[in-house]
């Protein structure tokens, strides 16, 4: 999907790969009996998420959110995640027309697997690991990097080393330190609930602010604020970063654009009695419509 509006910014989504996790964590306190009525599980209790990924073409710049698992680790450790489905990450840029090198900037909402895996490719003759995307920057908030390279016992399965280290080694590492416009349409919320300096960010595209909502609000079931994935570090802080940025959307009429909803791309926002909650339902290509 590819669209280009006046002041020639161009937007592509595409899903990097589906992948399978358990329910009850992607919903934390909400009761199966509950979770299982808007998004099916099987019959170990998994649900399917996408991996969807976004570029943004502005300015000279080409911008790749998020770059799913990657493919450095064994068979045993993807047979954990069960993997399926999707373009790959480089093969969904090059159906877009770009290769590596082209990407000149790599955004990270955090550095749990799932979401930066594919900035590293595997060890080359020498042993030593590689960028996947050599001229790009990769940037990541202070705070996540900092803590990401603590690590602890809650997240050690999610931060791994080869897949953080070698972007610090690059020298292609930029440390983002608060809100705001990182590039001219493109502007960073960042937010401590999920994993402290969790990023989300916000792009002004014809008119309209869309929202990428990565692991804030990982699918769209998790707009109410008490569905809220049990990974999450600080759950109340969580629920406050949502009601925050939900008000925000409500009041600018911000799309969201869900990055693990297996069903639902984007959506729309209305107050009901029961709080803010999804009103239209979407595909990403719509929005060119709108």
């Amino acid at each position: 999907m590819c669209f280009m509006n006046k002041e020639k910014m161009v937007l592509h989504l595409f899903n990097i790969a589906n992948f399978k996790v358990d329910g009850g964590a992607m919903f934390g306190v909400v009761p199966k009996v509950i979770w299982s009525r808007v998004y099916a599980s099987n019959e170990q209790n998994l649900i399917d998420l996408t991996l969807r990924s976004m570029v943004v073409e502005t300015e000279g710049r080409i911008i790749l959110i998020d770059t799913g698992w990657g493919d450095k680790q064994d068979a045993k450790f993807f047979r954990h995640v069960n993997l399926h489905g999707g373009e790959g990450l480089i093969e969904g840029l090059r159906k877009r027309g770009y290769r590596p090198e082209d990407i000149t900037d790599v955004f990270l909402t955090h550095l749990h697997a799932d979401h930066c895996g594919g900035c590293v490719k595997g060890k080359n003759v020498k042993g030593n690991y590689e960028l996947t995307f050599p001229e790009a920057t990769y940037h990541i908030s202070r705070h996540q990097w900092e803590w990401a390279n603590k690590n602890n016992l809650r997240e050690a399965d999610s931060f791994l080393e080869e897949n953080i280290m070698p972007i610090g080694d690059s020298g292609h590492l930029n440390l983002i330190e608060k809100d705001g416009e990182l590039f001219p349409g493109f502007s960073v919320m960042i937010c401590y609930g999920h994993t402290p300096g969790l990023m989300i960010p916000l792009i002004k595209y014809n008119g309209k602010t869309l929202v990428y909502t990565g692991d804030l609000m990982p699918t769209i079931a998790h707009i109410p604020l008490i569905w809220n994935m049990s990974y999450d570090i600080e759950s109340l802080k969580t629920i406050e970063e949502k009601q925050r940025l939900l008000n925000e959307a409500l009041e600018g009429g911000y799309i969201l654009v869900f990055q693990h909803d297996e069903h639902i791309e984007c959506c729309t926002l209305e107050m009901t009695p029961k709080g803010i909650r999804a009103k239209e339902k979407f595909d990403f290509s719509d929005i060119v419509n709108n």
